[in-house]
């Protein structure tokens, strides 16, 4: 899977989903401003990230926190034009920013929306086979857990730890952490 990951890094560049400003900074491995208080993660967080995430082709995945849409478009180019990603942004601008730079990745199979306040993911379109969020919660949220679908994988960072949810066949999560990050706060 690592090759896969290496290949959307590659196919996807971050520099696309940043503001101007910020260009000159893309490949530098930190995370980035790009307004209202938010933050595009570092490249080797997300690529941790999506190794936990395991995304396979025609997997259908949501992005909740897609920012500018770079990881929207990684998660794109990884399920490719058989599979969707629904991206989820609570900052209006930035909704608007990340259609507009997904849009320059032809990639119809991918779509950011607004997120609704008070509502985490995008319950209505579960289940989805994999979960990204890229933003902190404070405890884990099995509002999220409860949208994918069994056998899905969520990848999210809770008190500081990158928290992988397996959920078996049954239904049933199973929950490993895999080492310390720092991100902005989910935001309900």
């Amino acid at each position: 899977m690592r090759t896969s990951v290496d290949e959307a890094m590659r196919a996807v560049p971050r520099e696309h989903f940043l503001p101007p400003e910020q260009h000159r900074s893309a490949d530098l491995d930190q995370a980035l401003e790009v307004g209202h208080g938010q933050t595009c993660s570092q490249p080797s967080t997300v690529a941790d990230m999506l190794q936990l995430l395991d995304v396979q082709p025609s997997m259908r995945v949501l992005d909740v926190g897609s920012g500018t849409g770079w990881t929207t478009a990684l998660l794109g180019h990884l399920v490719g034009p058989d599979g969707c990603v629904i991206g989820c942004e609570i900052v209006p601008e930035l909704v608007e920013r990340g259609r507009d730079n997904l849009a320059g990745e032809d990639m119809r199979w991918t779509r950011i929306e607004a997120a609704e306040h008070g509502t985490l993911g995008r319950p209505e379109n579960a289940p989805y086979d994999r979960i990204l969020v890229s933003a902190m919660s404070d405890s884990l949220p099995y509002e999220l857990v409860e949208q994918v679908a069994p056998g899905g994988i969520l990848v999210i960072p809770v008190a500081g730890s990158m928290t992988r949810v397996v959920v078996d066949p049954a239904g049933v999560p199973r929950i490993s952490r895999h080492g310390t990050y720092r991100f902005v706060p989910l935001i309900r």
